[in-house]
């Protein structure tokens, strides 16, 4: 299809540029607080993309260094982590994955390289196409729904992905981003961990 193959990957990397440099004082200003809050400014994290191939994904931190097993991401998270969160702030590094071609600005949400053994045949068509920042399932519910109704809605995406569906999702993420309330799958977790 002329729009995935051609006019998808040339908006993404437009609009990455346009958006690394529009935003550059933003993320800059984030970079600094990162590093004198957490001594670190990124949370860096494999995660299977297109083809099941691995990268790495870069997010803003957001989380306190805890390797216990008793504490919750939940607790980890300070409150200025929280204010990144709820504004998808943190999320803004991925644009730098979408200007190299590792992610879409719109598709499946990247998953960790650990849950690839648990998909069944039909879930695998989600990784026909590079994942995004924002994507169907995260304007259908972000964290609140469940991983079948995810997996539902990113196979929705794939096979009626087009230039009309992506502004809808770009449109709608704008409202999400107003909402809050689905950035965790409860008040105890982030979201929980997937097993077929």
């Amino acid at each position: 299809m002329f729009y995935t193959n051609f006019t998808k990957l040339f908006l993404d990397r437009f609009v990455a540029a346009g958006g690394i440099i529009f935003l550059s004082p933003i993320l800059l200003l984030i970079s600094i607080i990162n590093f004198a809050y957490y001594g670190n400014v990124f949370f860096i994290q494999e995660r299977s993309g297109k083809g099941l191939q691995s990268f790495k994904l870069l997010k803003f931190q957001t989380m306190k260094e805890d390797s216990s097993a008793f504490i919750s991401d939940i607790e980890r998270t300070t409150s200025y982590g929280k204010l990144l969160r709820i504004t998808s702030l943190d999320e803004l590094p991925q644009l730098f994955l979408v200007l190299i071609g590792r992610m879409s600005l719109i598709g499946p949400r990247p998953l960790l390289v650990e849950y690839n053994q648990y998909y069944s045949e039909p879930q695998l068509k989600r990784f026909t196409v590079k994942p995004g920042i924002t994507g169907w399932a995260q304007v259908n519910g972000r964290n609140k729904i469940t991983w079948e109704r995810r997996f539902e809605l990113d196979i929705y995406y794939v096979e009626n992905v087009s230039i009309r569906l992506d502004m809808r999702i770009l449109v709608k993420t704008f409202f999400q981003l107003l909402k809050y309330s689905e950035i965790n799958e409860s008040e105890n977790q982030t979201m929980k961990p997937f097993k077929k």
